[in-house]
């Protein structure tokens, strides 16, 4: 195996100290050659980590010449490690479970190899900590993205080279995929979801593209240029979730006291103003730009949430709900999704449903 691959695969490299740091604090006075066979590194390797301890983390390392070997000039008790706040453990704790929700996905293994090396930086004590921690904390997220790991590293490379990219893609409702090529800005998560998100020349506007949506991306030769004035967080700002709009909505939904409660634990939106109302309810306020999301999110709170304003988006609701009453009100018959209007009418936006008819006639 070459010497480049050798060492590439060989331990981290303050793995590697602490071990020539054993075998000195041992009293073994052992040399270069000896420890490059250890190791399983070359000699080279061996005199760079050595002259690393020695200036960089100040340990005392002699030459004993009668030994032939290295040894420490006066008593060494401990190795010199990254200290670490309980807060910095903490969070490399919160890391470590993030992990989990990419369970079975091509993401796990890259996450895992990168979280290990940031872990073996750590001392026995504080990764026995970390271990005990991990014990009283867990995450379960609805469900994790099973974005593509090829796709990802094709779009790391071409937002890094500012390089189009090809790709087939696949709307929601749909019937089949179209070839776009596009600019790529950014890449986002977004509710446990990746998107692209990117130029369409031929469309001239921003598109949001669902990794998982995508397939056959391929890198093109033509190179763009990424606008100065491009942000992320201002691209996201009125946005509820991932989808952009064009209008300005003043949305405006009221809580009762049981959901009140938990509406007050969690920043829903940056724009977000919460008013008090008599009896323990609250009065939430988001600007968006978009009613397709925040629609499916009040509808997620049942009872508990009334729209004031829009007038839009109460009829939206409106709309579903007579959808909803219409497939389940109890009759001969049973309706198929189809005959209770569960599908959009094609021309509306998502969320919009023509009036269903009966089930019931």
């Amino acid at each position: 195996m070459p010497k480049l691959a050798e060492e590439l695969h060989s331990r981290p490299p303050l793995q590697r100290m602490m071990l020539i740091h054993d075998r000195i604090n041992a009293g073994d006075f052992p040399n270069c050659s000896l420890l490059a066979k250890t190791i399983e590194v070359t000699t080279r390797t061996i005199l760079r980590d050595v002259e690393f301890m020695k200036c960089r983390l100040n340990l005392p390392i002699g030459y004993d010449t009668s030994r032939r070997g290295y040894s420490y000039t006066h008593p060494v008790h401990h190795f010199p490690l990254l200290e670490m706040a309980e807060a910095d453990v903490f969070a490399l704790l919160v890391a470590h479970k993030a992990i989990a929700q990419y369970h079975g996905t091509p993401f796990e293994a890259p996450l895992r190899v990168a979280f290990k090396k940031l872990t073996d930086r750590l001392d026995q004590s504080r990764a026995l900590s970390v271990g005990n921690l991990s014990q009283a904390l867990s995450f379960h997220p609805f469900a994790a993205d099973e974005a593509d790991l090829e796709s990802f590293q094709i779009l790391s490379q071409v937002l890094q080279e500012k390089r189009m990219v090809q790709l087939l893609y696949k709307n929601l409702g749909a019937d089949k995929a179209q070839m776009r090529r596009v600019h790529p800005y950014h890449v986002a998560c977004v509710d446990n979801r990746w998107y692209l998100i990117a130029y369409d020349p031929a469309r001239k506007g921003m598109r949001n593209f669902s990794l998982t949506r995508m397939r056959d991306l391929k890198l093109l030769p033509e190179k763009f240029s990424l606008p100065k004035d491009f942000q992320i967080d201002a691209y996201l700002k009125n946005s509820f979730g991932i989808f952009q709009g064009t209008e300005d909505f003043d949305v405006v939904v009221e809580f009762d006291k049981w959901s009140a409660e938990l509406v007050r634990e969690r920043k829903w939106h940056h724009s977000q103003a919460v008013i008090d109302l008599p009896g323990g309810g609250l009065r939430l306020r988001l600007r968006l730009s978009s009613l397709a999301e925040v629609e499916r999110w009040v509808l997620s709170w049942g009872t508990h949430a009334t729209v004031v304003a829009p007038v839009a988006l109460g009829e939206r609701l409106q709309r579903t709900a007579e959808i909803l009453a219409s497939r389940y009100t109890p009759c001969s018959g049973t309706a198929t999704m189809s005959e209770a209007g569960a599908t959009p009418r094609a021309g509306l936006n998502e969320g919009e449903y023509q009036k269903p008819r009966s089930p019931c006639r």
